[in-house]
């Protein structure tokens, strides 16, 4: 039986449309079998016909002048690629990861299909199950009892719920965002406690 593979990930964006904006940040945490084994950590120069917003940019904290330094859409996926094909064997129909994701469903996993097919790979599915796990639905069905009370379920709210530190000047950065959503989606699946330790906020 194959060991489970795990990419939490996260993309941030030249805005929220799939079909015509552009992912500039793709990272991630890979695991097997429950074990943290790589990391990637990607900035990509938006593809030639993409519309980059403003306000996305105001988000995310990207500058437009650092868009035009960031690595080629082409050279980056090769490396992502390289780096998946340590852990995936796109041959082997049972040998694929899991992308795991906060509100991935909606957003991220668009633009990571779209970002494949932007480089002729129409193979998305060899690499990963179609069932991706989106982690704004875990924290739903954990947090139910309490959703009434919290002033909203972005991200940053979910975690200090849960107890989690929160950096405010690092959110939007697509690691740092990984990095969080990991730790909300193991406290909902039981696999850590929630801290209950308000006094960091």
């Amino acid at each position: 039986m194959s060991k489970i593979i795990d990419v939490f990930y996260d993309c941030e964006t030249t805005g929220v449309d799939y079909k015509k904006n552009s992912i500039i940040q793709l990272s991630g945490i890979i695991e097997v079998a429950g074990k943290k084994v790589d990391t990637f950590d990607f900035t990509i120069k938006p593809h030639e016909k993409a519309i980059i917003e403003d306000e996305a940019l105001k988000v995310n904290g990207h500058t437009r002048e650092q868009l035009d330094t960031y690595e080629a859409q082409d050279r980056v996926y090769k490396r992502f690629i390289a780096i998946m094909q340590r852990y995936i064997d796109r041959f082997d129909k049972t040998n694929k990861a899991y992308l795991i994701g906060y509100n991935n469903r909606g957003f991220d996993d668009n633009f990571l299909r779209t970002f494949f097919r932007l480089n002729d790979d129409p193979y998305f599915g060899s690499w990963f199950w179609s069932d991706t796990i989106d982690v704004l639905c875990l924290a739903s069905q954990y947090l139910r009892e309490r959703r009434s009370q919290m002033k909203n379920f972005k991200l940053a709210s979910v975690a200090k719920e849960l107890g989690i530190y929160v950096d405010q000047e690092k959110l939007h950065d697509s690691m740092y965002d990984v990095e969080l959503t990991r730790e909300v989606y193991n406290i909902c699946t039981g696999l850590i406690p929630e801290q209950n330790d308000m006094d960091l906020f």
